[in-house]
């Protein structure tokens, strides 16, 4: 330790008692104040330029069992839908494989969103409630039970995209059904995300966010609903036009993209106003 750092530690230590009080209750004051630095409640991995959220203090600590657990099946589920389990022994086994590249990765984009979507939940508030347990144990059910419906959807519609010979072609109520049974796993799944948040949402005070957390919760409860929105639409549309029941998931993009920018501003501006930029 250098000469300077000795220093400064014996100046902390030798501070009066009171004063170590004092500046604790203002770095635990519920939510902070104006010109409270949320970078100093963060731990030492967490330092400036490094933080996962600007406005957010996540409030979870070491990885848990829950969390160990959830991504253990996430990684399960992502296996399951890896084209083959075992490397090709011919040229032409290499080239039929390479062919389910592209449902792979964007299964496997589908199932990273959510996984990202579960982790910045789990980071935020810390969870581990009976009703949270519940809610994530139905989550990975439903990862776990939609992952090959998933992966026949996509390797089907990419497929027909490029004309790859012997797909499977599907009659109208057949691929009504199955535009349904997609449709329901990702309505489901992003329903018990709008749970979550909403629990988090009624337990504020006891988890001590302040405005700017508040409103985020909200936005996130928000978000989770138009991503289930989009699927009920799809859903509905099922019955009567699968192809365009797929094609609804299209206005995801301009959704969140609208949604972001109108209440990132708000946060922002929020913050500001609090002094927490």
């Amino acid at each position: 330790m250098s000469h300077r750092a000795r220093h400064q530690a014996a100046q902390v230590s030798t501070q009066p008692a009171s004063s170590h009080a004092s500046s604790a209750e203002v770095a635990t004051a519920a939510g902070g104040g104006p010109g409270h630095d949320l970078h100093s409640e963060f731990p030492s991995e967490h330092r400036r330029g490094l933080f996962p959220e600007k406005y957010f203090r996540w409030r979870a600590g070491e990885i848990t069992r829950l969390e160990a657990f959830c991504d253990v099946v996430f990684g399960f589920a992502i296996t399951l839908l890896v084209v083959s389990l075992e490397a090709p022994h011919t040229y032409g086994e290499l080239i039929a494989d390479m062919r389910g590249f592209l449902p792979f990765a964007i299964c496997f984009a589908q199932l990273v969103m959510i996984w990202r979507t579960h982790y910045k939940f789990s980071r935020r508030y810390g969870l581990e409630d009976p009703y949270t347990v519940f809610l994530n144990v139905v989550l990975l059910f439903l990862v776990l039970f939609y992952v090959y419906p998933l992966k026949f959807v996509f390797t089907l519609v990419v497929a027909q995209l490029t004309g790859s010979e012997g797909h499977v072609s599907l009659g109208s109520h057949e691929a009504s059904v199955l535009m349904r049974i997609y449709s329901a796993g990702f309505t489901s799944v992003f329903l018990l995300f709008a749970l979550m948040y909403a629990h988090a949402y009624k337990l504020r005070r006891a988890l001590g966010l302040n405005e700017v957390e508040v409103h985020g919760t909200r936005v996130s409860i928000q978000e989770a609903g138009l991503l289930a929105g989009v699927g009920l639409l799809s859903f509905s549309i099922a019955f009567r036009s699968p192809e365009w029941a797929g094609w609804s998931y299209m206005l995801l993009g301009p959704l969140l993209t609208i949604h972001g920018n109108m209440f990132g501003k708000r946060t922002r501006l929020l913050a500001e106003k609090l002094g927490l930029a």
